[in-house]
């Protein structure tokens, strides 16, 4: 596993800041992704969800997500993936500038690199998670059915998972964590998710300011975006 040689800036958003509805938690992660490239850092993102819902790949159809859940409402991701239920799952986002070395690597590479991180943020506290090294193939399009490579495994069952975009603007990850270790607490993880971008990545953090210009812009760019696209019905059905 690697080990940072020299430190960068991350800013973070903690999950306590502020609990959305879950069309305006997409436009977030999507405006982080616009944004980012100008804000020049990384960006972490815990957040939580104030009801249960579900959220799908970009390029997923509707009739097929209607089928194999009843959760309510449906929400369609700027990323890829799978089906993704949030009833019971801790959530995050990541949004990475252009030209930064996870900008640059490929997707797979991306994705173990994500995970391995998330992985050593469990070990930390005692629970020791799995990498999965091969696929496990059930359950097309629904991402806690079966297991990618790269996923993580908690007592023989998908913890976590994740899907990517990258454009111009950066590379955005959505992750989820799921089946969660018994006697752990969200506000630990997150704790220790930081210890570990630290030790691997030289991450040195600063909360982003809600008051903040940058927060701001993200902020503002969302709702713009929940109206457009993420709290749209025809944008959700699209296909």
């Amino acid at each position: 596993m690697e080990i940072a040689e020299q430190t960068e800036p991350w800013y973070w958003i903690s999950s306590m800041l502020a609990v959305a509805d879950p069309a305006f938690n997409m436009a977030m992660d999507a405006a982080m992704l616009e944004s980012v490239k100008q804000i020049g850092r990384p960006i972490l993102r815990f957040y939580g969800w104030p009801e249960p819902a579900a959220t799908f790949g970009y390029f997923q159809k509707i009739e097929d997500i209607e089928r194999w859940t009843n959760l309510r409402p449906l929400l369609r991701r700027p990323t890829g993936g799978g089906l993704v239920p949030h009833d019971q799952d801790w959530t995050y986002s990541i949004a990475i500038p252009p030209g930064h070395p996870w900008y640059e690597t490929r997707a797979e590479g991306s994705y173990e690199r994500l995970h391995r991180w998330v992985q050593k943020s469990f070990l930390q506290l005692g629970a020791p998670v799995v990498l999965v090294e091969t696929a496990i193939p059930e359950g097309a399009g629904r991402c806690f059915i079966g297991a990618e490579k790269h996923d993580l495994l908690w007592q023989g069952l998908k913890m976590a998972g994740a899907a990517q975009r990258r454009n111009r603007h950066g590379l955005l990850i959505q992750g989820s964590i799921q089946n969660q270790p018994a006697g752990l607490d969200r506000p630990q993880w997150e704790l220790s998710c930081l210890e570990a971008g630290s030790v691997l990545w030289g991450a040195e953090w600063s909360e982003l300011d809600p008051h903040s210009s940058d927060f701001k812009g993200i902020e503002t760019l969302a709702s713009q975006l929940k109206e457009d696209r993420f709290g749209n019905v025809a944008f959700n059905r699209k296909r």
